[in-house]
């Protein structure tokens, strides 16, 4: 079979090629594979715990940079939490309501789902201070999406360009309860409402065009919060009030990291891959139901 050729155009001159030849390697791929932690669950297990009452217990975190920048940024506001590894990770968590006003300016470093989550959980916490930024990249995607919902509930937040980019200051308040109707399905958009509603008196409600990733659900529930869905309007409600208590969290490996294996193994002949603890969350198998 004679070689695949590939051409890239380059940034620096679209009048140049570059040339990668792949020649077909007639071996099958066959083995036990062990991927990266959940990032998504990976960010949502170090807030909760930091939130919540006594001790979590994190197993498999992701140790990546947007990990590292919550870790950074809760243990700011007085969290304890201990060294990031994939073993044992452990939160010694503080309670809601008792995050501390950090000293210095709260850095997201590049990480989206940080900020925007975070943005819930400060705009609830009354009579403290926050500021918050990311990096050049960060600085440039826009938070309008969760700023709004949080106006609306009574939140004070500035920023650059109409309150969209960071860096943002944020004072705490007391916020009142809303049903938000996210324009888009999002699952920062929706965590980060229903984080602001934990401490919220009354219920505060998300309503989605569609479904968007469910971890913010299953991890508040299993946290202790008092959440209630309804699949057939596509609404999430959390009632306020309620403690948040430490958990164990083992955090599976990221489907997002198995799908390059799994293309792999699905388009070489003869392969034969078992990828190990893979999360298969209903709402995020798109890449298992496309190669069906």
């Amino acid at each position: 079979m004679s070689p695949s050729v590939i051409t890239v155009d380059t940034k620096e001159d679209v009048s140049q090629d570059l040339i990668i030849n792949l020649s077909p390697s007639g071996v099958s791929l066959r083995g036990r594979i062990r991927v990266p932690g959940d990032k998504s669950i990976s960010h949502r297990a170090l807030m909760l715990g930091a939130l919540a009452q006594g001790e979590t217990k994190i197993q498999g975190l992701l140790l990546g940079e947007d990990p590292r920048s919550t870790a950074s940024c809760f243990q700011a506001m007085g969290a304890e939490i201990s060294t990031l590894n994939t073993e044992l990770v452990t939160v010694k968590g503080i309670g809601l309501g008792n995050l501390q006003e950090p000293f210095d300016i709260l850095n997201a470093g590049n990480s989206g789902t940080t900020l925007r989550l975070m943005l819930g959980i400060l705009a609830s916490h009354p009579d403290r201070f926050f500021t918050v930024t990311g990096d050049e990249s960060l600085r440039s995607r826009p938070m309008s999406r969760v700023v709004k919902p949080l106006q609306q509930m009574g939140a004070e937040i500035w920023g650059r360009k109409a309150n969209s980019l960071a860096p943002l200051a944020v004072k705490g308040q007391a916020l009142k309860p809303i049903h938000y109707h996210s324009p888009i399905a999002s699952a920062q958009v929706k965590s980060c409402v229903l984080l602001a509603g934990l401490m919220t008196e009354g219920k505060t409600t998300v309503t989605e065009p569609a479904v968007s990733r469910d971890h913010s659900e299953r991890m508040l529930r299993a946290f202790g919060a008092n959440l209630l869905v309804d699949p057939d309007t596509k609404s999430v409600t959390v009632v306020g009030g309620n403690t948040l208590h430490g958990q164990s969290v083992i955090v599976p490996g990221d489907i997002s990291s198995a799908a390059f294996w799994l293309v792999a193994g699905a388009i070489v002949p003869g392969s034969e891959l078992v990828i190990e603890n893979v999360g298969v969350n209903p709402t995020r198998t798109g890449v298992l139901e496309a190669l069906q």
